[in-house]
Order: C-alpha cells, then sequence, then structure tokens
C-alpha cells in the first residue's frame, strides 16, 4: 500500500529539514533569553539598543563562544552585521574546496541565530536573525530590529 492510498501525508526533505531548522532555533532561542536572565541581572538596564548589541557582542559572546564579535557594524536604522572571523563551532570543521563546506556549515549557524533572537528578546527588542558563512571558519549575522508598535 502506497503512502498516498493510506491517507497518510509524509514530510518531503525540505520540510523534514526546515522543522529540524525551526526547532533548533527555538531551543537557541530559549537558552538565550535564559543566558540574558541570568547573566544581565546584575547590570543596569540598557539605555538604547546599541548598547544591548555591544552587550551581545562582547559579553554574550565570550560566554557562550568563549571570544568576542571581531566586527559590528550598523546602518543605524536597525541593523546590525556581527562578524566573527572564528565562529568556534566552525573551527574543527573541514575546509575542502567547492564550496560543500560550508554548505553543510550552514545549518550549524541555527542555533546561534536562536541565542541571539531569544538574548535580544529578553532585553525588550524584537529582531529577526539571519546567519551565514561564505568562508569557512568565518560567520556574519545580520540583525534586524522590528520596531515595537505604538
Amino acid at each position: 500500500m502506497s503512502v498516498a492510498s493510506s491517507g497518510r501525508k509524509t514530510m518531503d526533505e525540505d520540510e523534514e529539514r526546515d522543522a529540524v531548522f525551526f526547532r533548533l532555533e527555538n531551543l537557541g532561542y530559549r537558552v538565550g533569553q535564559g543566558l540574558v536572565e541570568r547573566f544581565s541581572r546584575d547590570r543596569p538596564r540598557f539605555n538604547d539598543t546599541l548598547d544591548v548589541i555591544k552587550f551581545l557582542c562582547k559579553d554574550l559572546w565570550m560566554l557562550v563562544f568563549r571570544k568576542q564579535i571581531d566586527n559590528l557594524k550598523t546602518n543605524h536604522r536597525g541593523v546590525y552585521v556581527l562578524t566573527d572571523n572564528a565562529f568556534r563551532p566552525f573551527s574543527r570543521m573541514s575546509t575542502e574546496t567547492g564550496g560543500q563546506a560550508v554548505l553543510r556549515a550552514q545549518p550549524f549557524l541555527w542555533f546561534p541565530c536562536g541565542i541571539v533572537r531569544g538574548a535580544l528578546a529578553a532585553m525588550g527588542i524584537n529582531a529577526t536573525v539571519q546567519a551565514e558563512s561564505s568562508e569557512l571558519p568565518g560567520a556574519v549575522f545580520q540583525i534586524k530590529t522590528i520596531p515595537a508598535k505604538a
């Protein structure tokens, strides 16, 4: 009996992979929230979004990845680009030629994206977080803040 005739739907590989990435990102989100709740409670409140992003680049990154972000850029309109030239989860990955290593590394960015988004949410900033790598072991995280509705 085929799957179609049994009346049950099966997820194709893309849907299944997306579901796994969604779960990884959500796990990271919860971890990020917990880390901020635990490690920022003894600090004074942050004055603005840039202060929060700086805390993330220095203190939170050090806590999670044992190093600070290498570069932070912003357009001062809610977009922040964090560059980590030696992203620890990529440090021991193979860097074979042909671009396959970068493709294989991409799933390892979902959990850290969730950590960043969860940390920002715990500090009152709603944002989307995307990450990519064009060359291992580097990673670039793009944060777009979502303004609060008035």
